[in-house]
């Protein structure tokens, strides 16, 4: 079939080279315009552009698809199919319209929970039990369409959204290929996703990722694991040249309890509002490299029995 792909970061690239392998024309990769980024600040390519370049495709980065030209560009594609893995530009429905067989998003959760921007960090956050991942047609509405087919993950204890993620990604891409695969043959079909569990995976802001050791113990361990590796949950504190800023990276529960935000053994079990929870990466402002407790304790010069700011 003839597919116009649509999709941006790294999540998004398997899939894609998924179904260049199994034999499909790819008419088009749309993906979102080179941002600056490193000390240089250099134009750099989504790793989506990247692939399609070296698979020789077209690559199209628009600002826009909401102009008649755009519009007009689309439908010059030809295309059977258009596939939408994480592209992060809404389609309007002169776009969703075009393709014979319409638009087919993969999505990181189990719909209708978690619709929107951010499922894998919300569903870690939340501390769900499974996630997975799922191929829906695409309607106007965010993320409201039925769906055709779905692979659940148990998401495990202490499992980051960056493991989560990892784990999604060769799921998602070997079932878009049967999604195809069964599109091809005519008998793919289509469920209307529930009313009722509708869940909105808003996206993730700085504000929310400071630590609040007054929380429950499983609710901390999930938040820090939830925004592992980005934007990566943290804590401040004075380390003896005033007052840094200290990413969290890994937690996981323990035995223990005292008062919020007490540190309560040399391997950073840190006391919540109940229970506790054993720190496991930390990352300093201003230093590069990554930490396990102790380590961080010593470097930073702490004892058990200080506190960290709540």
């Amino acid at each position: 079939m003839r597919v116009v792909f649509m999709g941006t970061p790294d999540f998004a690239v398997p899939t894609l080279a998924r179904l260049a392998a199994d034999g499909h024309t790819i008419a088009a990769v749309y993906t979102r315009a080179p941002a600056k980024a490193g000390r240089g600040m250099a134009l750099k390519p989504s790793p989506v552009q990247v692939m399609a370049e070296d698979l020789g495709a077209p690559v199209l980065t628009p600002a826009t698809l909401k102009t008649p030209e755009a519009v007009e560009t689309f439908s010059g594609h030809g295309a059977d199919v258009a596939v939408v893995v994480a592209y992060g530009m809404l389609l309007p429905q002169a776009i969703l319209d075009l393709p014979r067989h319409g638009c087919l998003n993969l999505h990181g959760s189990l719909l209708p929970r978690w619709r929107g921007a951010a499922p894998i960090q919300r569903a870690v956050m939340a501390g769900d039990a499974q996630s997975g991942v799922g191929v829906m047609r695409m309607e106007a509405g965010l993320d409201t369409g039925p769906v055709a087919m779905e692979t659940r993950l148990a998401i495990t204890p202490g499992m980051s959204a960056g493991a989560l993620h990892d784990a999604l990604i060769p799921l998602g891409a070997d079932l878009m290929s049967k999604a195809l695969a069964a599109l091809e043959r005519g008998d793919l079909s289509f469920t209307p996703q529930a009313a009722e569990g509708v869940v909105y995976a808003h996206k993730i802001t700085n504000d929310e990722a400071r630590i609040d050791w007054n929380r429950p113990a499983a609710d901390v361990a999930n938040h820090i694991n939830g925004l592992s590796p980005f934007p990566g949950a943290f804590f401040e504190a004075d380390l003896g040249k005033g007052v840094e800023r200290v990413k969290v990276l890994a937690a996981e529960r323990v035995d223990a309890s005292g008062t919020p935000g007490l540190i309560l053994d040399e391997a950073c079990a840190v006391a919540c509002g109940s229970g506790a929870i054993r720190l496991g990466a930390l990352r300093r402002a201003g230093k590069g490299g990554v930490s396990s407790g102790s380590e961080f304790l010593r470097g930073a010069r702490l004892q058990p029995g200080s506190r960290l700011s709540t």
